[in-house]
């Protein structure tokens, strides 16, 4: 069984300005465990960035407790906590790069601030830049190179520590699509290869839907759902997770149409990997007789099992609409009523 890195016990976090106080963070409760890739995934507002950087105390929480391997973070005085600090690294949108220093001197700055000697430094801080494959340009500087690059010299500065667990805050949000995949596969093979525990903050459901063992999803503050993210996929529970899985108002795209008869009955079915490559609705018609109209339909790819889900209207009939349920149910498909 995996150890817990994080343990979050509700957590909430108020910020006060000129006699006014907003609620980030509301009775937050979660566990992240050792070597996952971990999401927090909210739209724009939600709290999840503010989330992310309670982890490593650059923000306090007025409530609750963060444990880390078993410590709480709140306790830790300041030498303690920036000790701690040196086994969490952290990644940004706006990669952070020190402009006048070459990329070799930019992923060498950790190790300088934990005082490692020169030589043994340059020495891990070139084999930190072979690992995300920019030791060619060690002697460049940020301004010359490409976005995907800077975010690369990022990610080599912050495995330049060792550190225990990376936390990147919308980390490719600045990054075209295709650079985007390259980060994120990198990222995924830091994982597999250093058994480094990354947790992404995002707001674009792609990235979770690449990389990420587990996510929790953050609507105003809260923790609306947390799971794995083939479960979440499947069978969205909260509005929040309806919205970002399929997106606009969940109503709306899980029953963009009217029923055409008052008894018909409008179902979503979602569908994993083992199924999704099955004519299932071909199959209901020859191995029952019964039909049903497709009203819309989806798949995507999640960590390379293919998910989908279909909205179909059942048959007018009642006796034929549960037929068509048992049959469904029967290979294994989750059914949720949507005109119910």
């Amino acid at each position: 069984m995996s150890q817990k890195i994080y343990e979050l016990k509700n957590i909430t976090k108020i910020y006060r300005n000129e006699g006014k106080e907003f609620t980030a963070l509301k009775n937050v409760s979660l566990d992240i465990n050792e070597g996952e890739i971990f999401g927090i995934i909210g739209m724009s507002g939600a709290g999840k960035s503010t989330l992310v950087r309670t982890l490593n105390r650059l923000e306090e929480i007025d409530e609750g407790e963060i444990l880390y391997y078993g410590e709480n973070l709140g306790s830790l005085r300041s030498k303690e906590l920036r000790k701690k600090r040196h086994s969490i690294s952290m990644i940004f949108q706006s990669f952070n790069l020190l402009t006048q220093k070459s990329v070799l001197e930019n992923v060498m700055i950790p190790l300088k601030i934990a005082k490692v000697p020169r030589n043994e430094r340059k020495k891990t801080a070139l084999e930190m830049l072979k690992i995300v494959g920019l030791e060619d340009k060690q002697a460049v500087f940020p301004s010359q190179l490409s976005g995907g690059q800077r975010q690369r010299v990022a990610i080599a500065r912050a495995l330049a520590a060792n550190p225990k667990v990376l936390l990147c805050d919308e980390a490719t949000s600045a990054l075209d699509p295709k650079i985007t995949e390259e980060i994120l596969d990198l990222l995924q093979k830091i994982n597999r290869e250093r058994k480094l525990t990354i947790i992404i903050i995002t707001h674009e459901m792609a990235v979770v839907e690449k990389i990420c063992d587990r996510v929790a999803i953050i609507d105003n503050g809260q923790l609306a759902e947390v799971g794995e993210v083939k479960e979440i996929f499947a069978a969205p529970k909260s509005e929040a997770a309806k919205h970002l899985v399929f997106p606009n108002s969940a109503k709306d795209i899980i029953n963009p149409y009217d029923a055409s008869h008052p008894d018909s009955r409008i179902v979503r079915i979602a569908f994993d990997g083992l199924s999704a490559n099955e004519p299932f609705i071909s199959n209901l018609v020859e191995d029952t007789g019964r039909k049903v109209n497709i009203l819309s339909a989806n798949t995507r790819s999640v960590g390379g099992i293919g998910f989908g889900q279909m909205v179909v209207e059942l048959p007018n009939e009642k006796e034929d609409q549960q037929i068509v349920l048992d049959y469904f149910r029967g290979k294994g498909l989750s059914v949720v009523e949507v005109n119910e």
